[in-house]
């Protein structure tokens, strides 16, 4: 098992100090991973616009099956984890803490949702598209990274 870096105080570091001790080459693993899902998102047509205006005009199962298969493998996912009480690849437990509805998260989905519809592109596949050469979709990478900076800005004064 991997010992963890301490402060000069004793103190564990926060995980973005962490992340950033560590060597560029131990971060080509996440790179692999990333290209890797880019390519399973290229071929599965996760990111064709069109299969995604066929989701919202209800005319085609494809990705309603696609994400009806992400949620099952995360549902059994997380009961694997609590069942046998998994730990991470450095032997940290791991723990889900439960989650708090609020009105928010429903504002929030709406305007994720009506955003993909009228886009096309959720976050996730955003840099697949552009790694295909739909170059416009940087404006709608922009777009979200401007949203994502005006909801850290104006966080408290929203419904949570």
């Amino acid at each position: 098992m991997k010992e963890r870096i301490r402060d000069t105080d004793g103190e564990m570091p926060s995980e973005m100090e962490a992340a950033a001790a560590q060597k560029w080459y131990q971060l080509i693993k996440y790179a692999v991973v990333g290209i890797f899902f880019g390519i399973l998102f290229v071929k599965a047509e996760v990111i064709s616009w069109f299969r995604i205006q066929e989701m919202f005009r209800l005319q085609s199962f494809h990705m309603f099956g696609i994400i009806g298969s992400a949620i099952v493998v995360g549902m059994l996912s997380v009961w694997l984890i609590k069942k046998f009480s998994i730990k991470t690849l450095d032997g940290e437990t791991v723990r889900i803490h439960p989650k708090k509805f609020s009105k928010g998260q429903v504002y929030g989905g709406l305007l994720f949702g009506l955003g993909w519809a009228i886009t096309g592109a959720c976050p996730g596949p955003l840099f697949a598209q552009i790694g295909t050469g739909a170059t416009v979709v940087v404006v709608t990478l922009l777009s979200a990274i401007a949203g994502t900076w005006v909801y850290g800005r104006i966080r408290e004064k929203l419904p949570h």
